[in-house]
């Protein structure tokens, strides 16, 4: 039933009071900003639509009340996550954003936005008006996408498979892999979540390396899926190459991974189509807490916008569902690597971006410093930029004072491929795996540290190096101990397991 226009406007003025709620932030950090151009997601009648809703405080009572009020707003609660008071719904009401705040007749709804601009082709898994809710309480681009270039795979042709050994992999002598390898390989103990576009684990470098146990399917609506294939690749090799860089094994095949000794899970967080929407990755985030990993690597940004802005309603409310996820899964003891990503730009001085959404038709827009790439510039996140060879910034790498925390190599990296074989590939997302490795390295020989520990750690044991000039981009600013291409420094992973 649909409700009244009186009703209605007064759901239209709540919405925009929280907006206006949401723009306070950004307007306090840097009142002179303009606003972000607006991109309104549009969400007519009888086109179905993914949502989040976020309640005002955590917990299973102010769920449930939120999930009677999606119900009665004519929409379908997909998953809910009660620890972080993030709901995920669908809903093929076209004032269903509106009609949900006038049907929370107890308050307790904080904020509503689409996640993406256009239907999920997934469509609405187990429509059990409560689903996730007792199953929850009960469990103790593409990613390579071309229209963004978040990977930059090498040319054809590049395809090789290795000597046995370490002998052609430059990125783990940069990073001092080969020498930490020789005292300490890294404990089965500690655990690995690689939030990605799933692993082969039939690969002969990767087949010892994997818990199934552990691994799950998020990209079923943002609903954990365990089914024993279901976080197995099927569109991507991305996963499976960022995963051989973290812990491919030491067994004479092949290559060797950061931390070889180390245990992955796999957490699918890409659909067949290739995007990473929020609520795939507010799944993943919330799997790797539950299950008390101890890292995540975070090769993406999440689709469909590659700057999130909190005074766009619909994206601060998603954005605000990730941030829950991430601090959630931080409480719990996982440590979490990201991507810059590869747009070769400055992230501290980021005004505009033509490439959102990139689900439908991408605009122009202004941006301001409300405007954010996550995970990568969320609290709590070691955000990873990419070297070449020469320890150079990578031309595609982002960078940023203030922004990027550490780097690592991600300039031709050979890792493991699927169906048993070995490539090349480029980009912000073949660094972010190297220290992952090395947090995992250090949290093998120091179990007991906390992620605030390890993020502090990592950057300060990382090798400073002074800044360099490129042919494309913003100049390079900062000193040696921190700068806009390097942050702290390079990655060290013999510092890791020796300090």
């Amino acid at each position: 039933m649909r409700i009244s226009h009186s009703r209605r406007a007064l759901a239209v003025a709540t919405a925009t009071a929280l907006a206006l709620t949401a723009l306070g932030s950004v307007a306090g950090n840097a009142a002179d900003e303009p606003e972000s151009t607006p991109v309104p997601i549009v969400t007519p009648d009888g086109a179905l639509f993914s949502y989040v809703v976020n309640t005002e405080r955590a917990g299973v009572r102010d769920t449930v009340l939120a999930v009677k009020a999606i119900q009665r707003a004519d929409g379908v609660t997909v998953q809910a996550w009660p620890q972080i008071g993030v709901i995920v719904a669908h809903s093929a009401n076209g004032s269903f954003r509106e009609e949900v705040l006038v049907a929370d007749r107890a308050g307790v709804v904080e904020s509503v936005g689409a996640t993406r601009t256009v239907s999920p082709t997934e469509g609405t898994p187990g429509a059990d008006k409560a689903a996730g809710v007792k199953k929850d309480r009960a469990v103790k681009g593409k990613a390579t996408k071309d229209t963004t270039g978040w990977t930059v795979d090498e040319p054809a042709g590049t395809t090789a498979v290795p000597d046995p050994g370490e002998a052609t992999q430059w990125d783990m002598e940069m990073i001092k892999a080969d020498q930490a390898l020789e005292i300490n390989p890294g404990s089965s103990d500690v655990v690995v979540g690689v939030l990605d576009s799933g692993i082969d684990a039939s690969h002969p470098d990767l087949a010892s390396q994997v818990d199934a146990d552990q691994s799950v399917n998020c990209a079923d609506a943002g609903r954990p899926d365990r089914s024993a294939t279901g976080w197995l690749p099927t569109t991507s090799d991305h996963g499976t190459h960022v995963a051989g860089t973290i812990a491919a094994a030491q067994n004479g095949v092949g290559i060797v991974g950061v931390a070889p000794g180390v245990t992955m899970a796999s957490v699918k967080v890409v659909n067949d189509d290739g995007f990473i929407y929020p609520e795939y990755a507010v799944c993943g985030f919330i799997w790797a807490g539950m299950h008390r990993m101890d890292v995540t690597n975070n090769s993406y940004y999440i689709d469909p916008f590659m700057y999130w802005c909190e005074d766009q309603p619909d994206q601060a409310a998603a954005k605000e569902a990730v941030r829950r996820a991430v601090d959630f899964s931080t409480k719990r003891g996982v440590v979490h690597a990201a991507a810059a990503g590869n747009a070769a730009t400055d992230l501290a001085n980021n005004t505009t971006d033509a490439s959102s959404p990139n689900d439908s038709t991408a605009v122009d827009r202004v941006i301001n410093s409300g405007c954010e790439d996550i995970p990568a510039e969320l609290d709590g996140v070691v955000t990873v930029s990419s070297l070449t060879q020469t320890t150079d910034l990578s031309a595609f790498s982002n960078r940023g004072l203030g922004k990027i925390d550490v780097s690592a190599p991600g300039s031709a990296i050979l890792s493991t491929e699927l169906d048993g074989t070995w490539d090349l590939k480029s980009g912000t997302s073949m660094a972010s795996p190297h220290v992952a490795g090395v947090l995992a390295l250090m949290k093998s020989a120091h179990p007991r540290w906390s992620p605030a520990q390890l993020e502090a750690a990592v950057r300060a044991q990382a090798d400073d190096h002074e800044c360099t000039t490129t042919t494309r981009g913003p100049a390079c600013v900062g000193g040696l101990e921190e700068n806009s291409f390097y942050g702290d420094g390079i990655a060290d992973a013999l510092d890791a397991v020796n300090r």
